[in-house]
């Protein structure tokens, strides 16, 4: 339910401070690692200078974010956009933000001729799930009625 969610802008490479400050926030807030702000905004500056990396931001002063990178794929006649992170402030969830966001980006979504989008979710991580469920993702492969897995590695490791 939207109850007085913020406006929903782009980020541009100026911005990178402001992206990587809310992205250092959620990786503190789940006791993930993070390089810290000033090495988010360092990298941020150069992704967001390109076509490949956008960013959404919510509110003034932000208070959420959408992060996503497109690819082209062999299996769909446009790009293929992942949602790397979306993240808005503890004290005000609940509140639409996540969902303006959310619909913001589907909107430039089928603007920009992606054909798919991708969001890599923890299982545990059960209000997240909702969220996007009820937002129409869905881990089940409607060709083949199977679950979706999603399997990583560092190369380095």
């Amino acid at each position: 339910m939207v109850r007085d969610a913020p406006a929903v802008r782009s980020a541009g490479p100026g911005d990178a401070p402001v992206v990587a400050r809310l992205l250092h926030d959620f990786n503190t807030e789940f006791a993930t690692p993070t390089p810290g702000v000033d090495v988010l905004a360092a990298r941020l500056e150069r992704l967001l200078a390109e076509p490949v990396t956008t960013a959404l931001l919510a509110g003034d002063p932000a208070v959420g974010v959408a992060l996503l990178t497109r690819r082209p794929n062999v299996w769909y006649d446009g790009p293929v956009a992942l949602l790397d992170e979306l993240y808005v402030a503890p004290h005000l969830r609940g509140r639409g933000i996540g969902g303006a966001l959310m619909r913001r980006l589907l909107t430039d979504a089928v603007e920009e001729g992606v054909s798919l989008v991708e969001i890599n979710v923890d299982e545990g991580d059960t209000d997240a799930r909702r969220f996007y469920t009820r937002h129409g993702f869905t881990d089940i492969d409607p060709d083949s009625g199977e679950r979706a897995l999603y399997l990583q590695r560092e190369p380095n490791r």
